[in-house]
């Protein structure tokens, strides 16, 4: 089969197009053939290595993986002996924070992990793409007590965590002010955001509106500089640890010393994002945002733009055609 393979941690330049052995199932894993992955903010800090902590999960030296991908949406090629929740032809999606080798036309999963049925109103391309921000930013929300009407800031409202976050909370009924560039109100809009922020007219941070909680969906921000816009009581979330890791200290300080808080979104519970996302999809309440598509081979094209920061919600690797 063909994949996407790097066998030293670097820019995008080290990523190969090569031929491996297509992977075998085990008793309790499917195979999948992919139709589209995507390639988002965790799949660049692996191939960078950058935090020098995601060593630690990768590999001191070099990648104990050689192929990328932490999502996919497919069909079910072939299934274990002890599989029975899946049969040959599903349309099938999955995620794995810690990789699943998708930038490849096959791979093999344990079907106990994050994969579910694509709903029938979903293509490939967009069921894939619903997967990596949804899970991140459904892990801001199970972090706090959310309740119908409450006044929540997403910062980064354009990207794939910020622009899941927005439409995860207005289905749980919140209130949601997004922040984002001036090509992005429209978008903002449509996904439902109730009042836009552009950053480039106007500091956010100087807002006259008060919050139950601001989510820095970028990490852009800080606690401090956000603080202002917190109620009495009320939660600051970032997807990034911070200077110096400042958001873990305030983790376990803040809720001892302020009435404002900060928590930290430990992404936990998988399969349960991907079931939500998925009944999302299937109600027509969740739609990806996707801002381009790439081939397998230009997989290192692809890096090198979502590198730039510049992208809009997804980036989406077109691997196989749909059968």
């Amino acid at each position: 089969m063909q994949a996407s393979v790097y066998r030293a941690y670097g820019p995008p330049d080290v990523l190969q197009l090569e031929t491996v052995e297509k992977p075998t199932p085990k008793a309790n894993e499917i195979r999948v053939r992919i139709h589209a992955a995507t390639v988002n903010r965790t799949d660049c800090a692996m191939l960078l290595a950058k935090p020098f902590i995601m060593r630690f999960f990768t590999g001191l030296f070099r990648p104990r993986k050689p192929i990328l991908g932490t999502d996919f949406a497919g069909t079910v090629e072939a299934v274990g002996a002890d599989v029975t929740g899946f049969k040959v032809g599903d349309r099938v999606f999955g995620f794995d924070d810690n990789g699943l080798s998708s930038h490849a036309e096959y791979l093999t999963i344990d079907t106990a992990k994050g994969i579910a049925a694509i709903p029938e109103n979903c293509s490939y391309e967009q069921a894939t793409a619903s997967i990596e921000g949804a899970h991140y930013a459904y892990n801001f929300i199970n972090k706090v007590q959310l309740h119908p009407g409450d006044k929540v800031l997403v910062n980064g409202a354009s990207g794939a965590i910020g622009s899941a976050a927005v439409q995860l909370l207005k289905y749980y009924g919140a209130v949601v002010t997004a922040v984002c560039n001036t090509k992005n109100i429209d978008m903002a809009k449509a996904i439902g955001a109730d009042r836009v922020i552009d950053y480039l007219r106007e500091d956010f941070t100087k807002d006259d509106q008060q919050y139950d909680f601001v989510f820095d969906a970028v990490g852009k921000s800080s606690f401090n500089k956000c603080k202002p816009l917190l109620k009495p009581g009320g939660t600051y979330i970032s997807s990034e640890l911070g200077w110096m890791a400042q958001n873990l200290f305030y983790a376990v300080f803040t809720p001892f010393f302020s009435r404002k808080k900060v928590k930290f979104p430990v992404p936990v519970d998988i399969p349960g994002s991907v079931r939500l996302v998925g009944k999302m999809m299937a109600e027509g309440k969740f739609k990806p945002v996707i801002d381009r598509t790439y081939t397998l081979a230009e997989t290192a094209e692809a890096f090198r733009y979502v590198l730039t920061g510049e992208k809009t919600g997804n980036v989406v690797l077109h691997i196989t055609a749909n059968r």
